[in-house]
């Protein structure tokens, strides 16, 4: 009988010893902080052809795909693409690692939801990467994208799987939102990060950052719901489109360029929590 209940604990003890291994592992804190150098690139980018957007009116794709797109036009742009690529890859081992052994601060349901969210960064970092790789071998060129909207409106369900998944964007936009407003973004940060004068800059950064990115997420699950609801997928899209929707309003260009000063606010925030990381 004590035999078979050893059997039973040491499981759980390995387990533990792995997630505890882990969380002290110096050599995922520098995969971190290379990943998220190259996340903040990535926002930068894209905040610097929505500048464009708002004005001339006009950009390559106010995206991850547009900045791609624009960065294969030349060999050193390819170079950047692969760094890039690269810098997805290990965020996705980072986020992969921490969805099964990280959070460890929490416990239960709140450590299952973190450890969800790690898993759904995982999978943005997957596509990043993938769209990085692909402009980068020249795989991809930007100018045929198939419709997913209209593609998912002809499914069985389709109209309400489009409002659903708007609803998601914008309930996304607002956990970014309420992250930004509230300064919860600091606990990610290690204690130099808010016991130095970088503490300031740091949470306007960040603050702005995050708002900006839920603005941004709000208009994108916005158009899905107004597609869903009128069964117009044509209407439905990306950040891109969303930003020109935006553009055609009273006060058009300030709002794509607050949208755009936020994303890049975020960019720069990725370096600092790259600087200060605290897994």
């Amino acid at each position: 009988m004590r035999e078979v209940e050893h059997v039973g604990v040491l499981p759980d003890w390995l387990t533990l010893k792995a997630e505890r291994k882990a969380e002290r592992s110096d050599t995922l804190d520098w995969i971190a902080r290379a990943g998220l150098v190259a996340y903040g690139i990535v926002h930068l980018l894209v905040a610097g052809i929505a500048f464009q957007l708002a004005f001339s009116g006009n950009s390559p794709g106010a995206s991850s795909e547009g900045a791609f797109s624009l960065l294969a036009q030349n060999a050193l742009g390819a170079v950047m693409l692969w760094l890039i690529a690269a810098g997805m890859l290990l965020l996705l081992a980072w986020q992969v690692v921490e969805a099964f052994t990280g959070h460890l601060d929490s416990e239960g349901i709140v450590r299952f939801g973190r450890r969800l969210a790690s898993a759904s960064r995982a999978v943005v970092y997957a596509v990043l990467g993938y769209e990085a790789a692909s402009f980068a071998a020249g795989a991809r060129s930007g100018g045929s994208k198939k419709h997913m909207t209209a593609e998912l409106m002809s499914a069985p369900a389709g109209q309400f799987l489009v409002g659903l998944l708007g609803a998601v964007i914008v309930g996304i936009g607002v956990g970014l939102a309420v992250l930004g407003i509230s300064g919860r973004f600091m606990k990610r940060l290690d204690d130099e990060a808010e016991d130095t004068e970088r503490r300031i800059p740091i949470k306007v950064l960040g603050r702005i950052g995050y708002l900006g990115k839920a603005l941004a997420f709000g208009a994108v699950g916005s158009l899905f719901v107004i597609a869903a609801v009128q069964h117009q997928p044509k209407d439905s899209g990306g950040l891109d489109v969303a930003l020109h929707q935006l553009l055609r309003q009273p006060l058009g260009p300030l709002l794509v360029s607050l949208v755009a000063l936020g994303i890049a606010c975020f960019g720069l925030y990725c370096f600092a929590w790259s600087r200060h990381i605290d897994r």
